[in-house]
């Protein structure tokens, strides 16, 4: 084993960590540093007035105070921070969220979020985004990793690895299959996917050009990994209107409005789909029953399929939350980066991608379903 991995299993301080948002992904977030035995809570910075005070075992659902209460004052948040999981939503605000992480780096913390679409492959990224940040964490001597689940580890590094067991690859074909009626962020759901928008109403997610922005770096790392020179990136795009009104925690979708779409984003060589984003979203199951369903019939599934010798296939479901798919997806999006925060304090200033920082093994927590700060490493 490497020096390098061998940091993760090192014992020292706890690193200090502060969770900047307390929404789907926070919450998950919270509880990942909780429970990582390397990593303490420092603090929670939160943006409603009505969050400011409260306890972050409150705000995370865990059922016990933490003794961290969240503030609105960020300066006083990352002084002394070792480490942000910034996650708050960057879909609607991403020059916000990109100053944010900026002012992060600054400050001297490695940063790990998922909210920067352009940045899940810095190489390509636009450089009026990425050159600003990576001037930051120059300036901080601090590192950036932008990933999540999809885009992120279920679209670069679990291909990457499945491929692994292959002979001959002909295509591989990225999945996420979900029912968004769990899905707790009506926002997102209505205004940037379309959920219950008419027919004619063009969601921002998929207006042409926007697919290839947040899910063309996935296809881009996957080409990386597998030595592929890409021709092009092509997209392509479905949607179904509900044949009756459906009602759900986010209110009322009636009948007519769009109900399910389906997009690829595919990565061409010699005209030929080889490396291929597929995302299917539905309001309610029973809409688009044709198009593919999770392989158990649940809420929702990331599937990769390896067109080869062999064919390989992996169905992976997480739940969280009360057996919640949404939530459950995205636990697994904050694990995976609140615990490559080790990982990152030790690497050099600059921005990483989801091929660059290895996975990290739950040491430390076998049989444990959380830990407490009277568990943590002490110096």
């Amino acid at each position: 084993m490497s020096d390098e991995n061998t940091f993760y299993f090192t014992a020292g301080a706890a690193l200090r960590v502060v969770v900047w948002g307390t929404g789907n992904m926070g919450r998950a977030s919270i509880r990942a540093v909780d429970a990582h035995p390397r990593l303490t809570l420092a603090g929670v910075v939160v943006a409603n007035p009505g969050k400011v005070g409260r306890d972050a075992g409150e705000l995370a659902d865990l059922g016990r105070p933490l003794g961290v209460l969240a503030t609105d004052d960020v300066d006083t948040a990352l002084a002394g921070a070792d480490a942000v999981a910034y996650m708050a939503s960057g879909d609607i605000r991403p020059d916000a969220a990109a100053d944010d992480v900026a002012r992060a780096l600054r400050a001297g913390a490695a940063v790990v979020t998922p909210a920067i679409y352009a940045l899940y492959d810095p190489r390509s990224a636009p450089a009026e985004l990425r050159d600003p940040l990576l001037a930051a964490a120059k300036e901080g001597g601090s590192a950036l990793f932008v990933s999540g689940i999809d885009p992120g580890w279920g679209n670069d590094l679990l291909p990457v690895l499945v491929s692994s067991l292959a002979g001959t690859v002909d295509q591989v074909r990225c999945q996420e299959i979900f029912d968004y009626s769990t899905y707790d962020a009506p926002d997102s759901v209505r205004f940037l996917v379309g959920m219950g928008e008419p027919m004619d109403y063009e969601p921002p997610m998929v207006a042409p050009g926007v697919p290839t922005m947040v899910w063309g770096g996935q296809v881009r790392l996957v080409a990386r990994a597998l030595g592929v020179e890409l021709d092009e990136i092509r997209e392509t795009l479905e949607r179904r209107p509900l044949d009756v009104d459906v009602t759900n925690g986010m209110g009322l979708f009636a009948a007519g409005t769009q109900g399910a779409l389906r997009f690829e984003v595919q990565g061409v060589v010699d005209g030929e789909p080889l490396i291929v984003v597929e995302h299917v979203t539905r309001i309610t199951r029973d809409v688009a029953p044709d198009w593919p369903l999770p392989a158990d019939g649940g809420d929702g599934a990331h599937r990769v399929v390896i067109e080869g010798r062999p064919r390989i296939e992996v169905n992976l479901e997480a739940t969280d939350e009360g057996g919640n798919r949404a939530a459950g997806g995205n636990a697994t999006a904050a694990n995976r980066l609140v615990n490559a925060i080790p990982w990152l304090r030790a690497a050099s200033p600059g921005l990483y991608d989801g091929l660059d920082v290895p996975l990290s093994p739950a040491t430390g927590r076998l049989g444990r379903t959380s830990t407490s700060t009277a568990g943590k490493a002490l110096a």
